[in-house]
């Protein structure tokens, strides 16, 4: 019997990155549909408004068929059960990550026991990049042309041009 199995992909994204890219693009390679959820993220001060935010994933998500993205607000778990995910794919870039994204894990498997976890790493070259040293970087007047997608890198020069401060 042949299954459709779809993961969901969940985070802020202010803003997406090229080692987010590469995560949706394995994640791919593993399942037959990826969600990206874009938080709405009320709690978090955001660089970019939440449309801004789902604009450039959506973006981004042209390139991979069987990739989408979706605005997502409440618990992550009740999301993946809505769209019929069986898993949920986050990003380990250091050891620093492990520990909050195990606790996360655990607390989704008591949540929702038929989702799975899977921890992707980014390719080697973007183990280092995070959306806040972009952010940073490029509103304090330094070269982020190489950690995000030229649309993105587009919209934080406008940002800055705008004299959106750090």
């Amino acid at each position: 019997m042949s299954r459709h199995v779809i993961a969901v992909y969940p985070g802020t994204f202010d803003p997406i990155t090229r080692g987010h890219e590469d995560i949706i693009r394995r994640a791919r390679e593993l399942f037959d549909e990826v969600i990206i959820a874009v938080a709405i993220a009320h709690h978090k001060k955001t660089l970019f408004s939440f449309d801004e935010r789902l604009a450039m994933v959506q973006e981004s998500a042209k390139q991979w068929p069987g990739v989408r993205a979706e605005p997502f607000d409440g618990l992550i778990s009740h999301f993946v059960q809505e769209k019929g995910g069986k898993a949920m794919v986050r990003g380990l870039r250091a050891v620093t990550d492990f520990d909050y994204e195990f606790q996360l894990a655990g607390m989704n498997a008591n949540l929702a026991p038929e989702v799975e976890s899977v921890f992707l790493t980014p390719s080697g070259r973007y183990q280092f990049v995070s959306s806040t040293f972009v952010r940073e970087i490029a509103l304090l007047g330094g070269d982020v042309q190489q950690f995000v997608s030229p649309h993105v890198w587009q919209r934080l020069m406008a940002k800055k041009s705008a004299g959106t401060k750090p």
